[in-house]
């Protein structure tokens, strides 16, 4: 069995093994620094569109809402007209009735006193 050589440790070696491990963890902290500004870059960018779509939504739903009043609104005065025409129909009918009533009453009353 062959035995294998242990490296030595120099000051020179372990000078830049300590020089990789400081230039690498730089180099990750600079892709933190990059996709922590992409991130927020985006985040950004979404948040001015979401704010843009609300305006917009909410704007087409009000306008949406006061079409749907207006049309209630006319509803309703369309409803009010016919109803007081339904009621001056009824009015009339039951003017004309207690008219025809009374002229039926009168005329039984002179039929009965020339009667006498």
């Amino acid at each position: 069995m062959a035995v294998m050589a242990r490296d030595q440790w120099t000051d020179e070696r372990l000078d830049d093994l300590n020089g990789r491990l400081d230039s690498g963890f730089a180099a990750i902290g600079r892709e933190f620094q990059a996709l922590r500004l992409e991130t927020r870059t985006e985040f950004t960018a979404i948040r001015a569109e979401l704010t843009t779509e609300f305006a917009a939504v909410r704007s087409e739903a009000a306008t949406e809402f006061a079409s749907v009043r207006s049309e209630i609104a006319g509803m309703r005065s369309e409803m009010n007209a016919q109803f007081a025409a339904q009621h001056r129909t009824m009015v009339q009918l039951i003017g004309g009735m207690i008219a025809t009533i009374a002229v039926g009453f009168a005329g039984t009353i002179a039929t009965v006193l020339t009667q006498a």
